[in-house]
Parts: C-alpha cells; structure tokens; sequence
C-alpha cells in the first residue's frame, strides 16, 4: 500500500509545475512492484491507491471554483483505470519479458482513458510528463504513446532489476539474467527495446528532420487578460472583448510608428469575444475597429448562438475588409464543463449542474483555416491533449498549430502549465510551431523543437509579435498516426490473455521418486524387508 501510495504521488511530482520529469519513471516501478505476486482482486485494490494519490493532486484545478465533489468524482473516475491496469500488471507479471508487457499495458490503459467515458479524459499521460527529458523527442516517431511506452518500459524494468536483486541466490530465476535460449531472448526482450528507444531520445537531432527549408510569417499573438478569475470571468459585459480590441489597436499604434514589425496575421484566445459578434453589432463593430486597426485578418473565438437551443464555440478568422469569413467549430467539447451529460441523472449529487444553463454543440469538420495566406490548424484548449485531433489539422495541411484556450477558470493553478507542456510535445511529434493563445495565461509560442521560445504570465495582458517558421514536413507520427498505440495496446491486453490462459491449466503432476539402486541396497542404507517388498 505504502508504495503504491507513493508511486502515485511521485509520479504527479513529474509533472508540471513541478517539472521532476525523471520521477515519471518510478511511478510505474513503485506500481509494479506493489502488484507482484498478488492477486488480480489485491493488486486492482492497489492500483486504486496509486490512481488517486496520482490523480487528485494533478486535478486539483478542476475544482478551484466549483467545490470539491466534481474533482474528487473525476479522481476516482480516473483512478479506476489505475486499477484496472494494476490487475493486469499482476497478471503478467509472472511471464517472460514482463516489464515489456507491463509497458505495453500503460499505453492500453492510457488510450481507454483517452476515449471513454465521455469521450475520455487523456490529462497525465506519461508522456505529457516528459517536455524536458530526451525521451519527448520519441513523439517525433510514434506520437505520445510511444513516449509513455519508453517511460513505462524504463520503470517496469527497474522493477524487475530490484526484484531480481532481491530474490535468493540459492533459488534459480531466468526472468532477468538467463543462461540461454529461448528463455534468454524473452528475458532480454524489454533491454532490446528500450535501449535503442534511450539511444534514439537522446541522440535525435530536432534540427536535421524532415522539415525542408521553413519559411517563416510575422505572427502577433494577443492575450488581453480578463477582468477576474474564475468561473465569471466574463460577467462584465464585454470586457474581455474590450481588452482584446484594445491590446490589438495598441498593436496597430506601435506598427505604424515604425517600433513593431507588421504581422501577417494575428491570433487572439477562445472566448476572446465574450459576445456573439455574428448577431451583436456592438461586438462586431469593436472587431471590426480593431482588424481594419491592424489591418491583416484575425483569428478570434467566440461563443455563438446555435444551432437551436446550443451553444457553439468557435473560431473565426475575421478579415479586415470583409469581415467574419471561415469557422472552425470545437469539436471536442467537455463533459460537464461545455455540456451537461446526464443532467438529471447528475443532479442528484450535486446541484452545480445547473450552473451549465446551455449545452456546447460538437463541429464535425477539422480546424483547417486559411489566416492571411497561411494554412492555420486550430484546435481549441482541451483539444490539444487528443492525439486524433491535432493529428487531423497536420494531415489537413496545417503549417502552423494554435492552441486557442482561456484558462481563467482555473485560476493560478497547475492547469496552465500542464496544457502548456502538452503543446510542446504537439510540436515536436508533428515539427510545427505551436502557438498557444489564452485569455488569460499561459500563451506561448512553441519551436517545432519543443523549446518554449517567448511565454506570458498569468493574468496579465502580453503580446508577442515577431516571425515564427512554418512547417511543411511529415514526421514519422504523422504517417504511421495510431498504429503504435493500438499495437502496443494489443500486446499488452494478449499478454493479459495469455497470462490468464496459463493460470487455468491443470498443474503439472509432480515426477515419481527414482528406483532404489543396487548401490543403495549393498549400502546397507534399506532394510531387506523393504527392498523384498
């Protein structure tokens, strides 16, 4: 229990804003040692305990402003994966090459809960841990699954390496160091695959891939900050639209007088306008003013009206001449943040339920907008940590990444940084400049290295302004999109299977006792009644 305990809390020591990536690694060690031996019922008990001293501190953000019954629910919610995954790591860790299929077990794990239930939550995968450590660079080849592999592989082999310490010399074991043969390549299968994984992190240059020579576009990224945090960040009627106008005219102010570059294009956050500019004239007027201002297009988010009875949220590249022109509806909208599921189901826990008055809408189409002559993928906050959907932008032509966002909900917590180191991997596994725009902080513009080149602070008003590269390669990641994690997720659940299957066969009968020899009869050792009988 005590390991489990602290596997869990070590492992949220990994990720931001504590920033101790290498712990990511004893997370897993500390669960796989927890479950050897034990039950597959003991072992899910276990996993329970490592998911909630994991996932209660990583989400504590979740509810800064709504109490703590919809953080807990989501804790345990997301805990109950750890345990599940711990009745495996039990299972199989009693067969050859077990830290190879314990890691392939994480990646299962963590790609269930990345799609259910409601649409899944994929926030503190191992991966997403790793934005300062050589392995990030693994995304660059097969995505943020084959990242949290190489962490799992690397602790379930730890665990392994101590166990194996830790067994008696007089007992004969070939899980670790065999003699020979099959036994040998099996044992030896998880070193086979996470050195050469280590070798590549490391030795992966960012600046020699596939990229051809970029061409660069001058980018004004603003943040115009929001008259307070929390859940009514936006209760005074166009103020944040307000701060957006404003910080874009001062833009405009500073280009014309010949102290800024011009842009080419410039991004402001999600809810940017906190008013419909499509049926509001006063609102459409401001964007108006502060476009023509600038005079290049910008990508605003607002929040519409409609379809019906719902709510869109959106981004909408608005042109300095013609006005609103391109939309790129969310397509992922959050559970119970954008949209109630189970309303009535729900309330009977708890009545902040009703705070969500209208329900989000789902878009259908990939966030391929065209900003100013340049093919821009907008995928908007929570979106980021979904592998399928900045996936679909790349694979739609996008030279540029923006993450729009307002964080403002979620005050001065860890959920910033978080979502921030998500967009660095983003930009390492599809060699693209990221840019993240928030309302509030943290907005950043991200090389297509993982680097964080220029960042804002919380809940201040900030603009970037200068040229990022565009990206035009196709990384590895991007061909091959889910294929490592559904085969990585395959073998770990065979693994499972086939540990079970080995489980329920009959133990083999114990060999007969050898034949009394002569030797032992002239021994005198037997008395003649017994060697006659």
């Amino acid at each position: 229990m005590v390991l489990a305990a602290a596997g869990g809390a070590l492992l949220w020591l990994a990720f931001p804003s504590w920033n101790l990536w290498p712990l990511a690694v004893v997370g897993p060690a500390l669960l796989s040692l927890a479950c050897h031996g034990r039950s597959l019922i003991r072992a899910s008990a276990l996993g329970g305990v490592f998911g909630l001293t994991f996932m209660l501190p990583l989400l504590s953000w979740s509810g800064i402003f709504v109490g703590s019954w919809p953080w807990i629910a989501l804790s345990v919610s997301q805990a109950v994966f750890y345990a599940v995954l711990a009745a495996g790591l039990a299972a199989v860790g009693s067969l050859r090459a077990a830290p190879l299929w314990s890691a392939a077990l994480w990646v299962a794990m963590e790609a269930g809960r990345s799609r259910w239930p409601f649409g899944g939550l994929p926030w503190g995968r191992l991966g997403f841990s790793q934005a300062d450590s050589p392995l990030a660079q693994l995304a660059a080849f097969g995505g943020v699954p084959l990242t949290s592999f190489a962490v799992a592989v690397t602790g379930s082999l730890l665990a392994s390496v101590i166990l194996q310490r830790r067994r008696p010399r007089c007992v004969p074991d070939v899980s670790v160091w065999p003699r020979g043969g099959r036994s040998a390549v099996l044992a030896t299968l998880p070193w086979l695959v996470s050195t050469p994984l280590w070798a590549v992190a490391v030795l992966h240059d960012p600046a020699s891939g596939v990229r051809p020579q970029a061409s660069s576009v001058g980018v004004a990224v603003i943040q115009g900050n929001v008259p307070r945090a929390g859940l009514d960040f936006n209760a005074q009627r166009r103020a944040v639209l307000d701060n957006h106008v404003r910080a874009t005219v001062d833009l405009a102010a500073e280009v014309a007088a010949g102290r800024q570059p011009a842009p080419q294009l410039v991004i402001w956050p999600e809810n940017s306008s906190d008013i419909d500019p499509l049926v509001n004239p006063d609102a459409r007027a401001e964007i108006d003013r502060a476009a023509q201002a600038i005079g290049v297009p910008i990508l605003i988010g607002a929040v519409l009206e409609g379809p019906g009875i719902f709510l869109t949220n959106a981004g909408i590249v608005w042109d300095p001449a013609t006005g609103a022109g391109q939309q790129y509806a969310k397509r992922h909208p959050v559970p119970f943040g954008e949209y109630m599921p189970a309303r009535s189901f729900f309330r009977f826990f708890s009545d902040q339920v009703d705070l969500l008055r209208r329900d989000f809408t789902a878009g259908q189409d990939p966030g391929v907008l065209d900003v100013g002559g340049v093919t821009v993928g907008d995928v908007i906050c929570f979106e980021v940590a979904y592998d399928g959907l900045v996936a679909d932008v790349v694979r739609g032509g996008a030279e540029l990444i923006v993450v729009q966002t307002n964080n403002a909900t979620f005050g001065y917590t860890d959920e910033s940084p978080q979502q921030l180191a998500m967009g660095r991997l983003r930009a390492i596994e599809f060699d693209r400049t990221v840019v993240v725009s928030a309302t509030s902080g943290l907005s950043a513009v991200i090389d297509a290295d993982g680097s964080v080149r220029a960042r804002s602070d919380l809940f201040t008003s900030w603009t970037f302004n200068d040229t990022v590269a565009l990206g035009g390669g196709t990384t590895l990641a991007t061909r091959v999109g889910a294929v490592p994690e559904y085969v990585l997720s395959a073998l770990g659940v065979g693994a499972v299977a086939w540990s079970l299957v080995i489980r329920r066969r009959p133990a083999a009968a114990p060999p007969p006792p050898p034949p009394l020899t002569s030797s032992v009869k002239a021994a005198g050792t037997v008395p003649q009644e017994m060697t006659d009988l």
